[in-house]
């Protein structure tokens, strides 16, 4: 299965993802940028950008590409550690991430994600690790909705 481009995985945004508001810019096995348009649900009592949406972020980017590039193998990506440390606050505009994948083992994925502000100043990182296991059973098949290759 070819890897979709990050306008179409855009369009298939559900449930939390599309609450957030997380935009994909661009999509690889290797490497995910994406960013948050900060608004004023997601932030923190002191206004800053909530450490959650970092989280998430992170979770989402790794998860989906990870997902991807080992579906064509009968299996899928589980968060196992999501570690983020926080170095920045960022009170407007957007959060960028990108993430750079570090490690493709048999059954663990390792990224790092990089997050920066507007500025292209450093506001946090993300150590995430995924669990390669196989789709359950009573999952639908997933081809139709990320595409075929």
């Amino acid at each position: 299965m070819a890897m979709p481009s990050a306008k179409d995985l855009n369009t298939l945004l559900l449930g939390y993802d599309q609450l957030y508001g997380i935009e994909f810019v661009e999509v690889s096995d290797t490497d995910v940028h994406a960013r948050v348009l900060l608004r004023d649900e997601l932030r923190q009592p002191f206004g800053h950008l909530h450490g959650g949406v970092y989280a998430s972020l992170a979770e989402s980017m790794c998860s989906l590409a990870t997902a991807l590039a080992v579906l064509d193998g009968g299996m899928t990506a589980l968060g196992l550690s999501n570690n983020t440390s926080f170095l920045r606050p960022i009170n407007e505009g957007s959060v960028h991430a990108q993430a750079t994948r570090l490690h493709r083992g048999r059954t663990t994925w390792v990224w790092d994600v990089r997050f920066s502000d507007d500025a292209g100043r450093l506001c946090a990182v993300t150590r995430m690790t995924l669990a390669i296991r196989p789709v359950p059973s009573d999952i639908p098949d997933l081809s139709a909705v990320v595409g075929e290759g």
